[in-house]
C-alpha cells in the first residue's frame, strides 16, 4: 500500500477522487496509527508519521468513500496526570463525516477493567465499537436556495426525526423514522399547511446510546449524547450507514428549502458521550484527554456542568476550531440554516464562570459563514451561575424560559404580576432591549421536547416518570402544570372541555405575543406522553407523534393551532421588529398610542391594577397604524388594529370594549368556544359594548385599518 506525506488540514478523511487525506490532532499521543477496516474483520494499519503542530497526517492512494477507519495511538496511559490513551481502543475521528455501526457494551471499549478501575485494560475494541467512514462530498444541490426568512416571518417547529414521521400513516413503512421521510411530500404537505418556516431538528450528530439505557432496555431517544459533530446520526438513515446518509440528509436538506422551508439543527457542543472518568474510551478520550475536556483539580476527574458526566474545555484552541469547523461544515457542506445550541451557557465558561465575551462568542460574530445564520441558545446549564435567559450577546436569540413559566402560570391560576406578563406578551423588553436586541431575540415556547406536551401541562399537576426506571426522580418536579380537575385521563366532559379550552389559550396567547413562536411536534394534536416529561429514554410510542385519524378530536385544535398561525402571519402588528414605544409614533399621523392596556371595565390600567395580588384579566390595544418600523424598502408598515382579552380568571367576567379606540370590531377569536375561530364572520361588537368572557379564556377583536 502506497502512503504519502499528506497535509495537516483540511483534518479528517478528505477523498479527492483519487484518493484520500487523513489528519488528526493529538498533543498527548506518541504515536498514531491509521487502521483501514475490511468487512471480512482484519484491518490494516498505516502510522501517521508526519505531524506538524500535533496534527498527524498521510494520504492514501485509492481510499474510497465507503471505506471505514479508526484511529489507535499509542501514549502514556496516566489518569492520575489527566492521560488516557490506549491503543487497544479503536478511535473515532473527531472530524468523521460519518460513522458506522453502534457499540456493543462490554468491558472492551473501556479503557480500564471493572473489578480493577486504576489497571489499563488492552482488551481490543475494534468488533464492539464504532467506525468512522469515508465520504464522498460531492452533490447535486441543484438550485438549492436557503429560504434566508427574517425571523420576523419565522414559526419554529421542533421535532425530532424519528418521533415525527414513526407512526405518519402517509409513509411507506421503509422510510419511517428516516431523513428520507422528512422529505416525503406528506410530512411537508403538513408542516407548510401548518404554516410552519422552520424545523429545529432534534439532535441529529452522531450520537449514543448510553451502556446504563441499554442495559435497562432503553435508549438514548432524543440523542443529547454526541460522539460525531460533523457525521449525521446513522440510525435515522434509511440508505445505509458507509456515507449514504450524508446524501439522504442532503435531500431532506434539499426537499424542504424548495418548500420554503429552513432547517435548524439542536446541537450539543458542551459535552460528549464520553461521560465521566468511568466512561468509554471511544474517540477524544483516548486522543487528548487534557485538551479536549475540562478537568478538575484532581485531574482523573471532569469538571461538569452540563449534568453529562463531562464538558468540553472552551478555552481549548483545539476544541473551539473543532466546534467552529463543524458548524460551518453543516452550513456549507449540509445547507443548513441554523444551530440551536444545547445548554449554551457552558460554552460561554471559558474558566469557571458565565462570560458572554468568552471566545466562543468572539469567534461566532467575527466568522463570515456562522455569523449569518439564526443562533438560537439554550440559556442555561446546570454549573453554578448558569440560569443567562437575557445575557446572550447581541447576535444571538434565546429559548425564553421565562416567556415559558410566567404565561403557564397566568393561565393555571397562578399568576404573577401582571406587570410580568404584560412584558412577556410584547417581547421582553426587560431581557433585550438593553443590549440593543429586538422583540424577534426572544423565542416564546410554552412546550418542548423536555417536559409535558402541550396536552399533559393541562392534564397533569404531576410527572409520571416511572417507565424512565428512576422511581420517578428524574424530570422536572415542579412544572407549572394544571389537570384542570382530574389526574391524567378521564371521560368527565366538564374537565375534558376546560383541557380543550386551556390549549387553545396556550396557542393563541403565543402566536400573538411579540417574538419568534415555537411549536413543539404533535402539540396541535394535542399529543400526550401520559405524564412523562422527561421521555429521553423513551424510543417508543410514548414519545412518537400519535398522527390523529381523519376527523379525531383533535383534529380542532389543529385548525385552531393554523388558523392563529395564519393570523400571525397576515399582520405585521404581532410580530413587530422593534418594542412598543407606549405612546403615538411620529410619522403615522395616529393619536392613539401603539400599545394600551385596559382593565376589564375598558379603563387604562394604572399602576394599582398592575400591582393587584388578585389582577388575573386585562386588555391590550395593539395599533396597527403605528407600527414604528419601516417594510424592506423603507415603506410604510400599515395593519389592522387588535384588542386581546384575557380572563385567566376562574369565573366568568364581562369586559367593556373600551371607546376612543375604535367604533365597531369584529370577533376573529374566542377559546370560550370548542372551534376558537368563527367560521366565516365573526360578531361584530362596538366601542362601549360589554362582551362576556367565560372563565379561563381569551376573545380578540380585529379593526379595519
Amino acid at each position: 500500500m502506497q502512503v504519502w506525506p499528506g497535509e495537516a488540514y483540511p483534518l479528517g478523511a478528505t477523498y479527492d477522487g483519487a484518493g484520500t487525506n487523513f489528519a488528526v490532532f493529538t498533543e498527548a499521543a506518541d504515536r498514531v496509527e491509521l487502521c483501514l477496516l475490511h468487512d471480512d474483520g482484519s484491518e490494516t494499519a498505516v502510522e501517521l508519521r508526519e505531524s506538524d503542530a500535533f496534527v498527524r497526517h498521510a494520504y492514501v492512494p485509492g481510499v474510497m468513500p465507503g471505506q471505514r477507519y479508526g484511529f489507535r495511538a499509542h501514549g502514556p496511559y496516566a489518569p492520575e496526570r489527566g492521560q488516557r490513551c490506549n491503543s487497544a481502543k479503536l478511535l473515532l475521528d473527531p472530524y468523521a463525516k460519518a460513522v458506522s455501526g453502534s457499540i456493543a457494551w462490554g468491558e472492551e471499549v473501556y479503557g480500564y477493567h471493572f473489578d480493577a478501575p486504576d489497571k489499563r485494560n488492552d482488551l481490543d475494541s475494534t468488533p464492539h465499537t464504532m467506525s468512522s467512514v469515508v465520504v464522498n462530498p460531492y452533490f447535486d444541490w441543484g438550485d438549492d436556495r436557503r429560504p434566508r426568512r427574517g425571523y420576523h416571518e419565522t414559526v419554529l417547529y421542533e421535532a425530532h426525526v424519528k418521533g415525527l414521521t414513526m407512526l405518519h400513516p402517509g409513509l411507506p413503512d421503509e422510510l419511517r423514522g428516516t431523513y428520507a421521510a422528512l422529505a416525503h411530500p406528506a410530512v411537508i404537505e403538513h408542516l407548510v399547511e401548518l404554516g410552519v418556516t422552520a424545523l429545529e431538528l432534534m439532535p441529529v450528530h452522531q450520537f449514543v446510546n448510553d451502556h446504563r439505557l441499554v442495559d435497562m432496555g432503553l435508549n438514548n431517544y432524543w440523542g443529547y449524547n454526541t460522539i460525531g459533530f460533523f457525521a449525521p446520526h446513522n440510525a435515522y438513515a434509511s440508505w445505509g450507514d458507509r456515507g449514504q446518509q450524508v446524501l439522504e440528509f442532503k435531500s431532506a436538506v434539499r426537499a424542504l428549502h424548495e418548500a420554503g422551508i429552513e432547517v435548524i439543527l439542536d446541537v450539543v457542543y458542551n459535552h460528549t458521550a464520553e461521560g465521566n472518568h468511568l466512561g468509554p474510551t471511544l474517540s477524544f478520550r483516548g486522543l487528548d484527554n487534557p485538551s479536549y475536556y475540562r478537568l478538575a483539580d484532581d485531574p482523573r476527574y471532569y469538571m461538569d456542568t452540563t449534568g453529562t458526566g463531562n464538558s468540553l474545555l472552551m478555552r481549548s484552541p483545539h476544541v473551539l476550531q473543532l466546534i467552529m469547523d463543524s458548524l460551518r461544515y453543516w452550513v456549507t457542506e449540509m445547507h443548513v440554516d441554523g444551530f440551536r445550541f444545547d445548554l449554551a451557557a457552558t460554552l460561554a465558561r471559558q474558566f469557571h464562570e458565565v462570560d458572554r465575551l468568552s471566545s466562543f462568542f468572539d469567534l461566532v460574530q467575527q466568522d463570515p459563514v456562522v455569523s449569518q445564520v439564526k443562533l438560537i441558545a439554550e440559556p442555561w446549564d446546570v454549573g453554578e451561575g448558569g440560569y443567562q435567559v437575557g445575557n446572550f450577546p447581541p447576535l444571538w436569540t434565546e429559548w425564553n424560559g421565562k416567556y415559558r413559566d410566567t404565561v403557564r402560570d397566568l393561565w393555571r391560576g397562578e399568576g404573577r404580576a401582571l406587570a410580568e406578563f404584560a412584558s412577556r406578551l410584547t417581547g421582553s423588553s426587560d431581557l433585550y432591549q438593553d443590549d440593543g436586541r429586538r422583540p424577534l431575540a426572544s423565542i416564546n415556547f410554552v412546550t418542548c421536547h423536555d417536559g409535558f406536551t402541550l396536552n399533559d401541562l393541562v392534564s397533569y399537576n404531576d410527572k409520571r416518570n416511572q417507565a424512565n426506571g428512576e422511581d420517578n426522580r428524574d424530570g422536572e418536579s415542579h412544572n407549572r402544570s394544571w389537570n384542570c380537575g382530574a389526574e391524567g385521563e378521564t371521560d368527565d366532559p366538564a374537565v375534558l372541555e376546560l383541557r380543550a379550552r386551556q390549549m387553545r389559550n396556550f396557542v393563541a396567547t403565543l402566536m400573538l405575543s411579540q417574538g419568534v413562536p415555537m411549536v413543539s411536534h404533535g402539540d396541535e394534536f394535542a399529543r400526550t406522553q401520559r405524564g412523562n416529561n422527561n421521555a429521553y429514554c423513551q424510543d417508543s410510542e410514548l414519545a412518537w407523534v400519535n398522527w390523529p385519524a381523519e376527523g379525531a378530536e383533535s383534529s380542532e385544535l389543529l385548525a385552531f393551532t393554523r388558523a392563529l398561525v395564519w393570523l400571525r402571519k397576515e399582520h405585521p402588528v404581532f410580530r413587530r421588529r422593534r418594542f412598543f414605544h407606549g405612546r403615538p409614533v411620529e410619522g403615522t399621523h395616529d393619536e392613539l398610542s401603539d400599545i394600551v392596556w385596559f382593565t376589564p371595565e375598558g379603563k387604562e390600567m394604572a399602576q394599582r391594577d398592575w400591582d393587584s395580588a388578585q389582577a388575573s384579566a386585562l386588555s391590550v390595544f395593539l395599533n396597527g397604524n403605528a407600527i414604528s418600523e419601516p417594510g424592506q424598502r423603507g415603506e410604510r408598515i400599515a395593519d389592522d388594529s387588535f384588542l386581546m382579552l384575557f380572563n385567566a380568571s376562574p369565573k366568568t367576567l364581562d369586559f367593556v370594549v373600551p371607546v376612543n379606540h375604535g367604533r365597531q370590531w369584529e370577533v376573529i377569536v374566542d377559546t370560550g368556544r370548542a372551534e376558537g375561530v368563527p367560521a366565516g364572520t365573526g360578531a361584530k361588537v362596538k366601542a362601549g359594548d360589554r362582551l362576556t368572557l367565560v372563565d379561563r379564556s381569551m376573545t380578540v377583536l380585529q379593526r379595519p385599518t
